[in-house]
């Protein structure tokens, strides 16, 4: 329980979990000088063609003060491979030093690269010596302004990852989320080569039997696009069965009003947890029109086609809800919480106390206390009854 703490120290306190190691603000060290990574800074970056990942130094996940990057990873068969270890420190690329953000200035450069023939020079650390060590990249050429389309870049790039996916799922290791496997499966069938197929259909089994007692909301979505595109391409009619299924679950798992939740709706129809949810109902939605159109033509599919599509054009032409508790005008379930209590006309100091709501908590819970310092709590089937001060009720929330 949070007593007497500050919104402030809240704020400062949160804005540094992603960068900064425990115990405060973090150094930004001379990785040249003998000084190590802080520990406890663990994330670090994907260095593009280079098939690397580097530690950057960062401040709530910007890199713009960093000069240095530390090698972390290789990955294996890379243009990397062979050339830096784990280890190096690139202090620059193109024969000058970092003199802004690395990500920027390593991005910049690896396009000019790819433009060229390919040579990526960096000028890197080892083991208290400055060396220059040139990579020999992929020569893909240039974006055209109407990229990814109609460009051979784009196109070059594109079948590289669907030969590097086709080799992962063939080989059954990493296949990934179910999410993530399925979008890679889609890749693959857009490509429209037919060497890929044998694994894309080994895939739509897998598709056609998922089940999950999970988060449904999440998984159906996708594998139904992958399913239903697949039925349409090929015309191979053999998954069907599967994936008239899924199509069904997630159709008798929507609202009343076509939405779907982080699960399915209840036995009463209603959205458990934090309700309506567009980052699932949108895929779903648009699964189930494919299945429709892949041959699911049960009346339930085209009933929550029809309510979906109505509850998602009203969000039409209204922008982005952003979420977040320290988003300007951006909500989450404490804030929504407060806005709707807010137009219930409660006292005035009660308005106030809503108006500066602990929104950094994801939970509502926190709104009972702020504006009831006496109320009752369920626990161990009993019924209990907390009495606290107006402050101390504002400092906490409803947990005994």
């Amino acid at each position: 329980m949070i007593k007497k703490i500050t919104i402030a120290l809240l704020i400062i306190s949160s804005m540094n979990l992603y960068s900064a190691p425990k115990g405060g603000a973090m150094k930004n060290p001379d990785l040249t000088k003998g000084d190590a990574i802080p520990k406890g800074a663990v994330h670090d970056w994907n260095l593009g063609a280079t098939g690397m990942r580097g530690w950057m130094y960062s401040d709530k996940m910007v890199t713009s003060d960093a000069r240095q990057i530390a090698i972390t990873k290789i990955e294996k068969g890379s243009p990397a491979e062979g050339k830096l270890k784990v280890g190096d420190v690139i202090l620059g690329v193109a024969g000058k030093m970092f003199l802004t953000d690395p990500r920027t200035e390593m991005g910049k450069a690896l396009t000019a690269a790819e433009a060229g023939k390919g040579l990526l020079e960096l000028s890197c650390w080892r083991s208290g010596k400055y060396e220059i060590i040139k990579l020999k990249l992929p020569a893909l050429g240039v974006y055209s302004v109407t990229a990814p389309y109609n460009c051979s870049k784009s196109k070059k790039i594109y079948m590289r990852g669907c030969d590097a996916l086709a080799k992962r799922l063939a080989s059954g290791k990493a296949r990934g989320h179910s999410i993530t496997r399925s979008l890679n499966c889609l890749a693959l069938l857009a490509s429209g080569n037919a060497d890929y197929l044998p694994i894309i259909k080994k895939e739509a089994q897998w598709a056609a039997d998922f089940t999950t007692n999970g988060y449904k909301s999440w998984d159906y979505g996708y594998l139904i696009m992958f399913l239903s595109e697949y039925t349409i391409a090929t015309g191979d009619q053999t998954f069907m069965p599967g994936l008239r299924r899924l199509t069904l679950e997630a159709a008798n798992g929507a609202s009343p009003v076509g939405s779907w939740g982080h699960r399915f709706a209840q036995s009463d129809g209603m959205l458990k947890g934090y309700g309506m949810m567009n980052a699932t109902g949108i895929p779903l939605l648009t699964g189930l029109v494919l299945a429709r159109e892949a041959g699911v033509k049960d009346a339930i599919v085209s009933e929550v086609i029809a309510k979906g599509s109505k509850l998602v054009r009203f969000y039409e032409g209204k922008g982005a809800i952003p979420y977040g508790p320290f988003v300007r005008n951006g909500t989450n379930c404490s804030r929504f919480v407060a806005t709707i209590s807010r137009k219930a006309e409660p006292s005035f100091l009660k308005k106030i106390r809503l108006k500066f709501p602990f929104t950094i908590s994801p939970s509502p819970k926190r709104n009972v206390s702020i504006t009831n310092h006496h109320y009752y709590v369920v626990k161990n089937q009993r019924c209990i009854e907390v009495k606290k001060s107006k402050l101390q009720a504002y400092f906490s929330s409803i947990e005994i």
